[in-house]
């Protein structure tokens, strides 16, 4: 309660900064928890509980807001999201099981580059030489982390790799659908659509958990949706150039749940990679800002003034 008072006094920029280090918070818990949880079943199994027991804590919103809480014109925007959410957070909750914590936490730091690709290719934006460097520079550091040279590209790496692809078409969609939902909506519906979505592959490698193992089923649901409320609340106060260099938080997150859990240490490569990758990411953030502010103020310089009335 004192660090929510404390936030209300907070300007929108701090109160932003504030959302997205909670959830960095929130999703490191909830990746040590796949992590722990991936010894005793099946990625695909979890991805289905941790969607279950997600929804089963947005369930008191939606009581409260009755069923027009959830009244929208974009299901079909819902259902892209969130089928696209659903292989991003197999693949991820996969290379969770596979790779040290730390490593995977610092391969899914290459979303905002696949987000600047993704831009150029499928919505045709015009991306400069500046960002495409920035870009290349991200993708020296994946190599850092990776390391395929040395130790091969491991299926981990593939997947986490791959969920960060995913993930940023889905970051893309969030920010549009925040424009008109509520984060509210938008995290009950990921969770009340992908439940079902999600069940359909965990059926394939089903077997009844441990009773000693629900507790931390129900903590990956309750942490995933504190996490994803605060994500989506962040992006709602200020803009994603503003808020992105604090989602970088998240490694120091994983590094000490890392440490202390599961007794892993990253290496070097791991964070001169991260560091390499955080940068240019920043860098492509910061310049996307600048940018549309250039174009908001041409926009405004060349709007036709209003003619004024005149009397008869």
């Amino acid at each position: 309660m004192k660090a929510l008072a404390i936030h209300s006094r907070l300007s929108q920029p701090l109160q932003a900064i504030f959302w997205m280090l909670n959830s960095g918070f929130f999703f490191s818990c909830l990746n040590a928890e796949i992590r722990y949880l991936s010894d005793f079943l099946h990625p695909f199994e979890i991805a289905f509980f941790r969607s279950l027991f997600g929804l089963s804590f947005m369930l008191p919103w939606l009581f409260r807001a009755g069923m027009g809480g959830l009244k929208t014109s974009r299901l079909k925007l819902y259902t892209f999201r969130t089928t696209l959410g659903l292989i991003s957070m197999l693949c991820w909750f996969t290379a969770l099981s596979m790779l040290p914590l730390g490593q995977a936490v610092a391969l899914s730091f290459t979303s905002p580059l696949f987000a600047t690709i993704g831009a150029a290719l499928f919505l045709h934006e015009v991306v400069r030489g500046r960002r495409w460097t920035a870009t290349l520079i991200g993708f020296i550091g994946v190599l850092i982390i990776a390391r395929p040279e040395a130790v091969g590209l491991s299926l981990g790496v593939v997947l986490a790799i791959s969920s960060s692809v995913l993930n940023a078409a889905v970051t893309l969609i969030v920010k549009r659908l925040s424009r008109t939902e509520s984060s509210s909506a938008i995290v009950t519906y990921m969770v009340l659509l992908m439940t079902p979505m999600s069940l359909v592959p965990a059926l394939f490698v089903w077997q009844w958990p441990a009773w000693s193992v629900w507790p931390y089923l129900v903590a990956s649901g309750l942490f995933g949706t504190i996490g994803h409320l605060c994500w989506v609340r962040a992006f709602r106060i200020a803009d994603a150039s503003a808020v992105l260099p604090f989602d970088y938080g998240r490694m120091l997150f994983a590094a000490a749940i890392g440490y202390f859990a599961f007794s892993e240490i990253p290496d070097r490569y791991t964070w001169i990679g991260s560091g390499i990758i955080a940068a240019a990411s920043f860098y492509i953030a910061r310049r996307e800002a600048v940018l549309n502010r250039k174009e908001a103020a041409t926009a405004a310089a060349v709007k036709p003034l209003p003619v004024p009335a005149t009397g008869n």
